[in-house]
């Protein structure tokens, strides 16, 4: 399938497309290129000009820098708007995550979250997320083979988030679309679509969720943030609303996909699995390296350089568009040993697949026990299991910062 990486022209003079096919479906080979003759180049999002950095140590320090901001008003001194167009009022609030913000505004909005995913509620978590593993594994035992994308990675996720918000009787169908809106419509040609239209009927969704948990507050994650203080300080209503973007994207759509590539990659390493059989207490260190070697998180959330700063000997100019390449830094040699090899014992494993810095995924320790439970149960219940199709027939979502398959069949038994 695609282009053959004997035929990709490496070219630092043009812009590397983020979105095309050659680039999705060859992502490793132009990793390797990018890291060793051109650490600093340009990449193009639509018409869009963004400075891609490869390099380990370079990418820690675009995300801890003061120098860059993910506020791109602020980076350019024109306002304080995220965004570079205006968003209508009904979802201005979506705009405001912390995600998109900087210090002191992103310190105070995750001091005030921080509980919300603490080890207690992760915890809390961890005995249903066996239940529903389980359950979902039961539904397709009498199936021979199945997309195990859509009958176990996407709704194991998809059901603990919905528990985590407490989601009350009567939503589910509201909930996935919802979901649906903030996890695949905020890309592409669906982009102007969503924001215009699609984005509403969520909004109002949130609020009207927001204002059951206030008036029947519940054991969950919602509710915790709902009545999360710090220095007698709160979130207003619309920062709740603001808050379902690192919700979602750290409570399902990561994890959604970090389950598929891990079962897809255990495939592709028997002697690695049969090594997770003989010594299961390497589990967590195996989801960390499946987050290193084959993570879904790609490149981060655009950083934009405040000032002119030198990198690798290129001027990045106040207000350019940066964007750390992780799945490029999770392979670079001068950070890891043996960097293109899968070792479920790699030790340490300092790896960038959650981020680094103020904007480390909030939801790491959730995505890391939801894949080692799920992938865990899975191989346990059909230790056979192999792919229904060749590997080279697989196909990967052409999303930007993204490693996602569209689809994995696989054979049960």
């Amino acid at each position: 399938m695609g282009i053959s990486p004997k035929l990709i022209t490496f070219d630092a003079s043009r812009p590397i497309d983020l979105r095309s096919r050659e680039f999705c479906d060859h992502k490793y080979d132009w990793y390797r290129w990018m890291l060793e003759e051109a650490p600093v180049c340009t990449g193009k999002i639509s018409i869009l000009r963004v400075s891609l950095i490869s390099r380990y140590e370079d990418c820690r320090m675009v995300l801890t820098d003061d120098r860059f901001l993910r506020n791109r008003g602020r980076a350019r001194g024109r306002g304080s708007s995220p965004l570079p167009f205006p968003l209508p009022k009904a979802i201005a609030a979506l705009s405001r995550s912390m995600i998109l913000e900087d210090d002191p505004a992103h310190r105070r909005l995750r001091g005030l979250v921080n509980r919300a995913f603490s080890m207690r509620s992760v915890e809390r978590l961890s005995s249903r997320v066996e239940d529903i593993s389980h359950q979902l594994l039961d539904e397709i035992e009498a199936e021979g083979s199945v997309d195990l994308l859509t009958r176990y990675a996407r709704p194991l996720p998809t059901r603990v988030i919905a528990e985590m918000i407490g989601l009350p009787p009567g939503s589910t169908d509201q909930f996935h679309n919802s979901l649906s809106v903030l996890t695949k419509g905020l890309t592409g040609f669906s982009l102007v679509k969503t924001l215009l239209w699609d984005l509403r009927g969520t909004s109002k969704f949130i609020h009207r969720l927001i204002a059951h948990k206030r008036a029947e507050p519940g054991d969950d994650i919602l509710t915790d943030l709902i009545q999360a203080k710090e220095a007698g300080d709160r979130l207003s209503e619309e920062e709740l609303v603001a808050m379902v973007f690192p919700l979602i994207i750290a409570g399902f759509e990561t994890t959604l996909h970090l389950i598929a590539n891990g079962v897809r990659t255990l495939i592709e390493y028997p002697d690695q699995l049969d090594r997770l059989k003989a010594e299961p207490e390497l589990w967590n260190s195996a989801v960390e390296e499946i987050v290193r070697h084959r993570g879904p998180i790609h490149g981060t959330k655009l950083q934009y350089a405040a000032q002119d700063v030198e990198i690798q000997g290129v001027v990045i100019a106040k207000g350019t568009a940066v964007m750390p390449m992780l799945g490029a830094a999770n392979h670079d040699p001068r950070a890891f040993e043996r960097p293109d090899e899968f070792d479920v014992s790699r030790s340490p494993n300092h790896h960038l697949g959650f981020g680094f810095g103020m904007h480390f995924c909030l939801g790491k320790q959730l995505a890391i026990m939801e894949t080692r439970v799920s992938i865990k149960n899975l191989f346990d219940r059909y230790p056979n299991l192999h792919l229904a199709v060749d590997a080279s027939d697989l196909e990967l979502a052409r999303l930007l910062g993204w490693h996602r398959h569209l689809s994995l069949p696989v054979e049960l038994r």
